[in-house]
């Protein structure tokens, strides 16, 4: 019950940020990481950890927050008590970044339209399980053949894997 309570709160939330997103046609653009880009929870700077990053631009807001894994931003969207005025939300596309460690410019693409690897031998910063962004289910199969783990959909992330025990082994 508390879980379909929160995938409902999700969802809301997402519905309100594609509302704003056919209201608004200037959505932000992606920012590119710098040296003074840091992550939301940890506060460490996102250069210091591995793997795909994310960003969420928040509505009244001209900077995003900043994510050191795509899994902390998914954490971010779940919990109850960050704010849900939700207006874009970026991903590193890891078909088209050269470097696991540090995914090149111009690898952003809109969260929404990615698919993800969750439960593969990849992990993300801090040895932590990762979602793997990918811009399309074929990049993501081939990933999955390589590394193992299973695809899903944005809507379908499953909250347990995001906000569940961590056990970063790999």
């Amino acid at each position: 019950m508390k879980r379909a309570a929160l995938a409902l709160a999700l969802l809301s939330a997402l519905s309100t940020a594609s509302c704003e997103k056919d209201h608004d046609a200037a959505l932000p653009a992606p920012r590119e990481i710098t040296d003074s880009s840091t992550a939301q929870f940890c506060g460490m700077a996102l250069n210091e950890h591995s793997g795909p990053k994310a960003q969420i631009f928040v509505d009244g807001l001209p900077d995003p927050y900043w994510f050191a894994s795509v899994r902390d931003a998914f954490a971010y969207l779940f919990l109850p008590e960050t704010p849900k005025a939700v207006v874009a939300v970026y991903v590193n596309d890891m078909a088209k970044a050269k470097s696991w460690d540090h995914p090149e410019a111009g690898s952003w693409i809109d969260a929404h339209s990615a698919v993800f690897v969750i439960g593969s031998r990849r992990h993300g910063g801090m040895s932590a399980d990762e979602a793997i962004p990918f811009g399309s289910k074929t990049a993501a199969s081939a990933f999955v053949s390589a590394e193992g783990g299973r695809i899903v959909q944005f809507a379908d992330m499953p909250q347990d894997y995001v906000l569940g025990a961590n056990t970063g082994e790999k």
